[in-house]
């Protein structure tokens, strides 16, 4: 295959608040974000330990779901915990969220139901939730990159209805979008990128660098870093490391502060690394080094932020009640979605149009015609 293998060393521009060790840094680079983590209670520091352990329990759990036949697919999430909910809880309530299909942990943040994100994955639903009931996560996208447009779309009605740069924090809305490095490659995201500089939009492009678009490393897809891509459109661009989760809360947090005050787009590039397959259909080691695969396993952003909380004061019995609570997740999601029955067949005919359409009623009474002569 084309290329080298992806590296693990980090570039001297990558913000770093945690060092891998597990110790909060204060040299020059980290000063600017330090304020963002002092800012922070100890409730909140406990919660985004929480949330990495508890995405990463039901993670595995539907993993093991899959390989039993009761998913279709499942797309997992594990390495890239701390770029995901250190962003996530920097969105504020207002902000709207486009997803790609691996951010669990932020729709869990904005109060999804996770087995909700296994009903679209089992194939029983139209799309798993309803983004305005569930503080603005819109639905996942399958098709790469797509949603970068739909994202920006959503931002310039932001702009246009004046919802940003009036200067209430707490009114002012901005616009999350997540994708992976794959993602950047496709016209899709260069397009959003154009429109969003074009319309000084409130967003924040987040890339989860984890590597590996399928086989394809991030080296063959770009030889430069990808955060200067979107420089090159006018939108101010930053690199962070992805697996440390202060790090992902404290520069999420200030610009997506600063797309809310009318400052426009933002690109944020965090690096990780996809630990599990692209998704259960790939096969990572038919393409992938073990040996880097090994660097970059060392560098779990879980236990390098439990040393952190361990050196601010936390004892085993913190720990020990997060794990249970991640076992009885896992427990509670094979049990509710072993439950998951078939929907009536009428539902495939429900929201096609937005009014009564007579071609639906027509295929619906068909199909009732058809089901009523086999009994």
């Amino acid at each position: 295959m084309p290329g080298t293998a992806a590296t693990t060393a980090q570039p001297s521009a990558t913000v770093q608040l945690l060092s891998p060790e597990g110790t909060l840094r204060n040299d020059a680079q980290a000063e600017e974000y330090l304020p963002y983590i002092q800012a922070l209670t100890e409730n909140q520091l406990r919660e985004f330990h929480r949330h990495m352990v508890l995405v990463r329990s039901f993670d595995i759990e539907a993993t093991n779901l899959q390989r039993q036949g009761q998913l279709a697919l499942w797309v997992p999430s594990l390495g890239q915990e701390a770029a995901q909910v250190g962003s996530g809880f920097a969105a504020r309530p207002q902000d709207h969220i486009f997803p790609a299909y691996r951010e669990h942990v932020v729709g869990m943040i904005r109060g999804i139901d996770p087995v909700d994100i296994l009903r679209m994955l089992r194939g029983v639903t139209h799309g798993g939730w309803d983004p305005a009931a569930h503080n603005n996560f819109h639905l996942y996208t399958l098709v790469i990159g797509s949603h970068a447009l739909h994202a920006t779309g959503y931002a310039m009605g932001v702009a246009f209805d004046a919802a940003s740069g009036t200067g209430d924090p707490d009114v002012d809305q901005a616009v999350l979008v997540y994708f992976g490095d794959g993602a950047t490659s496709q016209g899709d995201v260069s397009e959003a990128f154009v429109f969003a500089s074009s319309y000084n939009t409130p967003q924040v492009f987040f890339l989860q660098n984890n590597h590996w678009a399928i086989s394809v490393p991030v080296t063959v897809q770009s030889r430069t870093p990808l955060y200067l891509r979107s420089t090159g459109f006018g939108i101010p661009g930053i690199q962070i490391d992805g697996n440390d989760v202060l790090a992902s809360y404290a520069v999420t947090t200030a610009n997506l502060d600063a797309a809310r005050s009318g400052a426009g787009p933002r690109f944020i590039e965090a690096l990780t690394y996809r630990i599990g397959p692209h998704t259960t259909s790939d096969d990572p080691s038919k393409y992938r080094d073990p040996a880097e695969f090994e660097q970059w396993r060392a560098l779990d952003p879980l236990p390098r932020f439990e040393a952190y909380l361990r050196g601010l004061g936390e004892g085993d019995q913190f720990f020990a009640q997060i794990a249970e609570e991640g076992k009885d997740l896992a427990a509670d999601v094979r049990r509710r979605t072993l439950e998951v029955g078939a929907p009536e067949a009428s539902s495939m005919f429900a929201n096609v149009y937005s009014e009564e359409h007579p071609l639906m009623t027509a295929q619906q009474k068909w199909l009732e015609d058809y089901e009523a002569g086999l009994a």
